[in-house]
């Protein structure tokens, strides 16, 4: 990647997850439509990576704060553990 697209995808880092994962659609559906020229197809695609490994990041993220319920024998909860704890 260009260094030139790195500094203009440089405000990704900083986004929400919601906002992320609304211009990466936008960006998809540019690219389906096939009325974008190539050179503007090659920057938006790019961005629509950083916007991906973003969205990625901030997933695995909130899948690493997520926990489980431990339940006793009898089906009740008994507190909760980490997602990746068995």
């Amino acid at each position: 990647m260009a260094k030139d697209t790195k500094d203009a995808n440089g405000d990704v880092a900083a986004m929400p997850f919601e906002k992320a994962l609304a211009e990466l659609e936008q960006i998809v559906g540019k690219l389906e439509s096939g009325n974008v020229p190539l050179e503007d197809s090659i920057k938006i695609y790019e961005r629509g990576e950083a916007l991906k490994k973003r969205c990625d990041a901030l997933l695995k993220d909130a899948e690493a704060r997520v926990e489980k319920i431990a339940l006793d024998a009898k089906g009740r909860p008994t507190g909760s553990t980490p997602l990746d704890q068995d």
